[in-house]
């Protein structure tokens, strides 16, 4: 897509990041203390807490992936969007009010409150960075996908300009900026996401959508042909190549991919292949998915449109058994050359099939099967041992006012998610999904609208991901020189050097996050993101849980859970299938296992570890504490 920056887009994304820095200088003299840099003082409201955490949790995960796994799965994408709220109930009812009185800066404080365990503290501050990595990722890669339409710049660039930025704002004030970085993008974004989805019910829905346009006001929506093999022959496209159902057709020196579908007719395909894109070098993808039909009105009151409709008229329209929407997927062949191509080509389904489950998760299989309830689990157990939601409980005064707080997220969250829905079903049925990368479904949505909301919502996004990243670096950084430093190496720091082995271990993190963002850029950012709550529900809760609610829980079962929950999950990851199909550069046939998700295994192994640890270890630890 022809995308480039604008000064308004350019404006607003520099007055965002001015008052980002802002914030991070003027909170920067209450940072003197290790108390003030890891945890604000302690002395944040309740209120404005809740919306902090809502700004933490709703990272790039929240507002590009889900929106962009809605726009081209439907029901499947929404599911992320219920496995994140779910979580919150065990946060709420389980870690919120004993995660304040046992801790103090970490969640290494808190589990080695009982202890003052050396393997505790380490195996705690490991899971940490383990997690906080994980989590960085994605957010890092979703920063890359916003600057490239928001700045004109390349994704390379945008991971470079968030990782630089944050790093300025975790060492100059921590948690006490990041929290109203927190506050202030998380208000924002639950704002903006509302009046973008009050325009999109403004304007309904039709079969003719108000595409994006180039600069002479030329739509770009991809619209793909439909033909059959004697129709193309009599236009003078001939046949080179046939892979699986896909076919290779030349034309006066054109190359163009077709797809057969089930009642042999051929439907136009976008490709790439290297760096040769739709058959030109260097060419982009044109943004895609529209509805063709809606269900109880007639082709030419669809054309024209429903006008303006409720929420629930909106969902109705959708999911009507006669209403077609054009769902794209994506598909890796090799051409006559061996060269791998990327197809994405278009089905067409009904509004009943758009939100029905199994376009991703699909349960036809004992391993879709295992995936899918692994995956739910991640989300379900995950929140409430993420490194840098838990640090927040830190930042009030009291365990009521962390009860409070998390009350208020839980709000602030569900509304949103409500929210996420009706932006990725706009998405899919307003030709605003760039194929390539989905991430950018809701933003584009937004270019819709035209170029003012588009730069206001890609500038609070870009700072969605400022916040969570700031978040997880001041996580990241606390683990490295309050645990590890200073607790478990015994250096003894001062509350000043506490505070600056904080800031340098914030650069060393941020640059290990900059370069797993550029390396794993196109993948899902939600996608990525269940991976991290999986190695954080497989590492952290057992240990949490079991600490809180078994009292024959022994340090060495704690050390053996952490240990055994992040080997599992992240074995299970890198050896699996999504992997391999994705950064390896391999095929899914060739991974070690099917299992795509590790929480249904790497969780109760956890738990299982801990259990028969600590039982074995009773006497050793009875000893101990006499």
């Amino acid at each position: 897509m022809n995308l480039h920056g604008t000064p308004l887009s350019i404006a607003v994304f520099a007055v965002f990041v001015l008052a980002v820095l802002y914030l991070s200088f003027f909170f920067a003299r209450k940072a003197k203390s290790a108390s003030g840099y890891y945890a604000a003082g302690g002395q944040i409201h309740w209120a404005v807490n809740g919306i902090s955490f809502a700004g933490d949790y709703l990272s790039a995960a929240s507002f590009l992936g889900i929106c962009g796994m809605i726009a081209t799965l439907g029901y499947d994408g929404f599911l992320y969007s219920v496995g994140y709220l779910a979580g919150w109930v065990v946060a709420l009812f389980v870690v919120a009010e004993p995660m304040k009185r046992m801790g103090k800066f970490t969640f290494t404080d808190a589990v080695d409150a009982k202890y003052d365990s050396k393997g505790i503290k380490l195996a705690a501050a490991i899971s940490t960075l383990v997690v906080s990595i994980c989590y960085l990722i994605p957010q890092m890669n979703g920063a890359g996908s916003l600057v490239e339409p928001l700045l004109g710049l390349p994704h390379w660039v945008g991971v470079v300009i968030v990782g630089s930025i944050v790093i300025m704002i975790v060492s100059t004030a921590g948690m006490a900026s990041t929290t109203y970085v927190q506050f202030l993008k998380g208000g924002l974004l639950l704002i903006f996401s509302t009046i973008m989805v009050v325009f999109l019910l403004v304007r309904g829905i039709g079969t003719d959508p108000v595409s994006l346009q180039d600069a002479s006001g030329k739509k770009l929506l991809f619209v793909p042909q439909q033909s059959t093999e004697a129709e193309l022959a009599t236009q003078g496209y001939q046949p080179v190549h046939k892979a699986g159902e896909f076919l290779k057709f030349t034309r006066e020196g054109e190359t163009s991919w077709w797809r057969r579908d089930a009642q042999g007719g051929l439907w136009q395909a976008q490709w790439a292949a290297g760096d040769v894109v739709n058959g030109q070098v260097g060419g982009l993808l044109q943004p895609v998915s529209r509805i063709t039909a809606i269900g109880g009105l007639t082709a030419e009151e669809a054309a024209r449109g429903t006008g303006p409709i409720s929420p629930v008229g909106f969902l109705a329209s959708l999911t009507h058994a006669e209403t077609r929407i054009e769902q794209w997927h994506t598909a890796k062949v090799a051409d006559e050359a061996g060269r791998r191509t990327t197809i994405y080509y278009p089905k067409n389904v009904s509004g009943t099939d758009e939100m029905k489950p199994g376009v991703k998760f699909k349960v036809d299989t004992l391993w879709n099967k295992l995936n899918f309830i692994s995956l739910m689990m991640a989300l379900f157990f995950g929140t409430a041992a993420l490194p840098h939601i838990l640090i927040r409980y830190y930042t009030v005064p009291s365990p009521a006012c962390a009860r409070k707080s998390t009350i208020v997220a839980i709000a602030a969250i569900g509304f949103f998610y409500v929210l996420t829905l009706f932006m990725g079903l706009g998405a899919a049925t307003n030709g605003t999904v760039n194929p390539a990368d989905s991430n950018m479904s809701a933003p584009l949505l937004a270019m819709s609208f035209g170029k003012v909301l588009f730069a206001l919502i890609s500038a609070i996004a870009f700072a969605t991901v400022l916040g969570t990243v700031a978040g997880l670096i001041v996580a990241a950084s606390g683990a490295v020189a309050h645990d590890l430093m200073d607790r478990y190496g015994g250096m003894n720091l001062t509350e000043t050097q506490k505070v600056r082995a904080g800031k340098i271990s914030a650069f060393g993190v941020g640059i290990v996050a900059i370069i797993l963002g550029i390396l794993f850029r196109g993948i899902n950012v939600s996608f990525l993101v269940g991976w991290a709550f999986a190695v954080a529900a497989s590492a952290n809760l057992p240990a949490i849980v079991m600490l809180l609610f078994w009292k024959r829980t022994t340090a060495s079962g704690i050390v053996a859970s952490i240990t055994v929950g992040i080997i599992s999950a992240l074995g299970i990851i890198l050896t699996g299938p999504e992997m391999f199909a994705g950064p390896y550069g391999r095929t899914a046939a060739e991974a070690w296992h099917k299992l795509g998700q590790p929480g249904i295994i790497s969780i109760p192994l956890s738990f299982l570890t801990l259990v028969f640890v600590s039982l074995a270890t009773q006497k050793k630890a009875v000893a101990a504490r006499r």
